[in-house]
């Protein structure tokens, strides 16, 4: 597990005007609030669902 490679991802706009798949999205990568910075595993599935809502999110170096 210490071995899996993670990214940092931060929510950088409002998910409120988006629709009710775009918010699960966000609440299934751990984002709660506005500017929160989370780290998840570098998974093929976690990379779709920052794919999904990238007009909300960014991914942060290191």
């Amino acid at each position: 597990m210490s071995d899996s490679k993670r990214i940092r991802v931060k929510q950088v706009k409002s998910e409120i005007g988006y629709n009710q798949r775009q918010r699960a999205t966000l609440r299934g990568l751990g984002i709660r609030r506005l500017h929160q910075v989370v780290d998840v595993e570098d998974t093929p599935s976690v990379r779709g669902m920052i794919n999904k809502v990238g007009h909300l999110v960014t991914v942060l170096e290191g």
